[in-house]
């Protein structure tokens, strides 16, 4: 059954002091390399979603491109790079996979697991070797045995995992765009489900059929004998908002929960009044209904004054939630971690912690 995220959840909105992310004096960036910036982040998870730690190092991945000095140029070089996460501090060990001969440009966000054999890196094939600069994207994978020293190694070469999202959504094919604008076919999210061990994929996509420029929606893929095969979504934005990013499940206290990420600017004409922020659904069990958790979806939110402080979360299983900083009050690009933050699910309802320490790994 897929559900829908409508206007009318959205007409009343408005987030208070619990759902309002602290303001980010600055990024964490001292361990980082200076000629470069960071975002779209996801740590190395088990088969149940929680963070892992290979030979004592808890291991992160996010993308990066090197510092041109106009962020937007970063999503055309980018590279997914292993982070570690020591003592609060991040340091950047290199890019994940090696250099193969592959058909798209460049690596945007996914997800990490670790199991028994290895390392399995699901991401988002963009562009076209053939043409610089476009916005295709595929769903592919690679994957990697743990060497004697702890690190993953020796890739497979990169696979596309779901060459034919059709009949539930669009081909995320056209090589023109702009940011924002664009239609989806990306951030795989691995996902376990608990009440069978099926794995399945949520994904950023664009709901087929639709009238609408706004037609995000929440994409979902199931492991079969053959493969993996697209499924109707868990819900969709259609006539609301154009992108639900970063797309990906949790299961919490008996019930699933469906995270995205979206900015103002990609929501419909009536609508922008919602803020850039961590939207949620809830459900218990995947096949649905679905219902906006805190009756609007909204989770967390950047503060008035700092709109575009900071973006792309990713809630793991301990509702640890990652981010990056964006936009900082001089209005320069953050481009490295954001303070990690913790939620606190009960049911339908969802807030922030109260602030605490960071957490050391």
């Amino acid at each position: 059954m897929t559900s829908a995220w409508k206007a009318e959840h959205l007409r009343d909105l408005a987030p208070d002091d619990t759902r309002l992310i602290p303001p980010v004096a600055a990024p964490a960036s001292a361990g980082l390399d200076p000629g470069r910036v960071y975002w779209d982040m996801w740590p190395l998870q088990d088969v149940w979603g929680q963070r892992t730690r290979l030979a004592g190092r808890e291991l992160w991945m996010a993308l990066s491109a090197p510092d041109r000095g106009d962020p937007a140029l970063r999503h055309f070089e980018a590279r997914i790079h292993w982070l570690v996460r020591e003592e609060g501090a991040w340091r950047d060990h290199g890019p994940v996979l090696p250099r193969f001969d592959v058909p798209y440009e460049r690596e945007w966000a996914g997800s990490a697991l670790l199991d028994d054999d290895g390392v399995t890196l699901f991401f988002t094939a963009a562009g076209s070797a053939a043409r610089a600069g476009g916005y295709q994207q595929q769903l592919w994978s690679a994957r990697a045995r743990i060497g004697a020293d702890g690190w993953p190694c020796d890739w497979t070469p990169p696979e596309p995992i779901l060459a034919d999202p059709a009949p539930h959504y669009m081909a995320a094919d056209a090589h023109e765009g702009a940011p924002g604008r664009i239609k989806a076919l990306r951030d795989p999210a691995w996902f376990c489900d608990p009440a069978d061990g099926s794995e399945y994929l949520a994904f950023t996509a664009s709901l087929a059929g639709s009238r609408s420029a706004f037609n995000g929606a929440f994409g979902l893929a199931r492991r079969t004998a053959s493969g993996w095969e697209a499924l109707a979504p868990c819900f969709h934005a259609d006539g609301v908002n154009n992108e639900l990013e970063r797309a990906h499940l949790v299961f919490h206290a008996g019930r699933y929960y469906a995270f995205w990420s979206t900015q103002s600017a990609t929501f419909a004409p009536g609508l922008r009044h919602a803020p850039t922020g961590l939207y949620a659904m809830v459900a218990e069990s995947l096949a649905g209904p679905w219902r906006p958790v805190n009756g609007s979806a909204l989770v967390l939110a950047n503060p008035p004054d700092r709109p575009q402080q900071t973006y792309s979360w990713h809630v793991d299983a301990s509702l640890a939630v990652s981010s990056f900083v964006d936009v900082l009050p001089d209005g320069r690009f953050g481009g490295a971690p954001a303070p990690l933050l913790h939620l606190v699910l009960e049911g339908d309802r969802a807030f922030l912690r109260a602030p605490v320490a960071e957490e050391r790994a």
